[in-house]
Parts: C-alpha cells; sequence; structure tokens
C-alpha cells in the first residue's frame, strides 16, 4: 500500500475519570505532567517536549476509559483529503467540532467499537506561562523536572475485531502496519500502527473482558531506560499499583512499566530506544501464538490482568 502522509501524529488522547481531583494529582505532581490549562470539565496536561497545548485532556465523568483519540493533519489541504475519505468510508461520521483550548475545529468520526477519533490543522502551540517552565535550550519545548516523561508516545485500544480496527485504521488514517500478532484460529490478535516514522503510535489489541470502546493503556515516552526504574520508585513512594515492569516487551521492543492512576486507567512510560521504521516497502513482522508464549523479550509471562484489565471495568473482568 502506498503511504498515505495526510496524517503528521499522534495528537493527544483525552481520558475520562471519575476521581478527578486524584487523577489529576497522579498526573501532575507523581507522574510528572504539566498543568497547560484547565475548564469547568478538563484539564489540558503535556510533556516537557510535547510541542502543542497538551497531548492529554483529563475529563470529569462517571466512568474511565477514553473519551477521544485525536492525530493532527499534514496541512490544511491534508486535512480536507482525509475528511472526504472518511466520509466515503462508511463508518460512523460526527462532523465537524469548534475545537477545545489546544486546537481549533477538528473532524470527529468513529470506529466499529464504539472509539472516536478527530483530525484537525490548526494548534496552539505550548508557551511557557511561567519563567520556571522556559526551557534553557531553544531547540527544547519547556523545562522539566524529576523523571517526567519526555512526549506522549502511544495508546492501545481494545476490539472484538482487530481486522476491521485495521481496515478502519488503513482507510480513515492511511496507517501502516509494522507489527501484529497472527493467531492459531486465524484471527489477528493485535496490531501495531503507524502514520510516520515512529514504530508505531497506536495498537490495537483483542478485547478479552467483554466490553465494548474500551482502553488498553495510554503511553508516555522518556529519554531513557534509567528514567523508568526511577519512574519505578517514584510510584512506589507513592503508592501507586504497579501492574508489571520494569521489563522490555518482544513485540516493538520497547523497555515498559506500567501502572494503574487513581482511577483504574492503565499508564505506561516506554522507551523505544533509537528504533524508527525509514523502510517505505517495510513489511508487517509477524508473531504466532508460540511466540506469545514465549512471554515478554527476556522471559517475563504476561500477567492475567494485562488481557483482562481495560478501562472502564465490565462485570466480566476478574
Amino acid at each position: 500500500m502506498e503511504p498515505c502522509h495526510d496524517i503528521a501524529h499522534l495528537a493527544h488522547v483525552e481520558m475520562y475519570t471519575d476521581r478527578y481531583e486524584e487523577s489529576l494529582d497522579f498526573f501532575t505532581r507523581v507522574y510528572g505532567l504539566k498543568l497547560s490549562g484547565e475548564d469547568e470539565t478538563s484539564a489540558y496536561l503535556r510533556a516537557w517536549d510535547d510541542y502543542e497545548f497538551h497531548s492529554l485532556k483529563l475529563t470529569r465523568h462517571h466512568q474511565t476509559g477514553i473519551g477521544h483519540v485525536a492525530y493532527r493533519a499534514t496541512s490544511p489541504e491534508a486535512l480536507e483529503r482525509r475528511v472526504e475519505a472518511i466520509e466515503a468510508s462508511g463508518y460512523k461520521v460526527h462532523g465537524w467540532t469548534d475545537g477545545d483550548l489546544g486546537h481549533g475545529r477538528a473532524f470527529r468520526f468513529e470506529d466499529p467499537f464504539g472509539h472516536i477519533f478527530e483530525i484537525y490543522w490548526d494548534t496552539n502551540w505550548y508557551q511557557p506561562q511561567i519563567e520556571a517552565e522556559r526551557a534553557a535550550l531553544k531547540n527544547t519545548a519547556s523545562a522539566f523536572t524529576g523523571a517526567a516523561p519526555r512526549r506522549l508516545d502511544h495508546l492501545n485500544l481494545l476490539s472484538s475485531d482487530v481486522t476491521e480496527f485495521r481496515r478502519f485504521m488503513e482507510t480513515c488514517l492511511g496507517s501502516r502496519v509494522t507489527e501484529m500478532i497472527q493467531l492459531d484460529n486465524g484471527r489477528i490478535g493485535g496490531c501495531w500502527f503507524t502514520v510516520n516514522n515512529k514504530t508505531y503510535d497506536l495498537a490495537c489489541t483483542e478485547e478479552h473482558g467483554g466490553g465494548s470502546g474500551r482502553l488498553h493503556h495510554v503511553t508516555y515516552a522518556t529519554d531513557q531506560r534509567e528514567d523508568i526504574l526511577r519512574a519505578a520508585d517514584i510510584f512506589l513512594q507513592n503508592g501507586v499499583h504497579i501492574e508489571t515492569g520494569p521489563h522490555k516487551h518482544a513485540i516493538q521492543g520497547t523497555f515498559f512499566l506500567y501502572v494503574w492512576e487513581p482511577a483504574g486507567n492503565r499508564i505506561e512510560l516506554a522507551n523505544a530506544g533509537a528504533r524508527l521504521i525509514l523502510a517505505p516497502d517495510w513489511k508487517p513482522v509477524v508473531w504466532t501464538e508460540a511466540d506469545r508464549k514465549k512471554g515478554q523479550a527476556w522471559g517475563l509471562k504476561t500477567i492475567e490482568t494485562f488481557h483482562t484489565h481495560g478501562t472502564p471495568p465490565v462485570k466480566k473482568e476478574h
């Protein structure tokens, strides 16, 4: 498939929380994101080298999970091309919104599993609000403290049909698959997608919890593995539930640590090293069930909650 260059990058994720104050405290004081702005319903957060106003929109809600996923287009013309493709795709369309504190008008649409996406062009570049936030180096977006993550990296959504989700991503966003899981029963168990030269910006894995439209996790990237080791101690000190890691994934090779924020949404810190997908004719790396049963890269077995826990929770969840 000819690479599509209409979409620049994953821009932000809206996350729901039913424990707003506790979640906001976690993301700012413990996890290390910066608060760019706040309105009646949401906090707008960013990592220290995210160039946009926000990369996480934390929203008060009666449940946990995901509000929407946002991508930025490469130009106004690219945005219009994508809108035409989405309108012709047959997938559910929500239409144009006025945007929010972080960006201008956005076009919203929905995958077959209840996840809402939006794409936009006009954005608000981050400007330091106080002198302490100003970076010493002109090519860095802002100052940072502690073991704060550098930028938004990716998210993982859950669906009952990963093959259909793959069609959605390829049709609507022009995404490429870089790696995938092929199950013995013929189904695709997971796909890792990219719209640029990153190894991936979104993953979709099979829903095993009986829910729909659910979030598996949101991930921010660190500069180096040592940042994650220090973060593990910070989480421990602050009573954060460490689910699994630090360890290295076999798929995509990222060094990882997974925790649950106070409302129960799964959050990851990851370091991908210097790995990029530069080949325009890249062929997806295929992992089998036998490969997966070997565990993660260095042999750590994947714990049960990693397969069943998603947000919002469902009654079948153990």
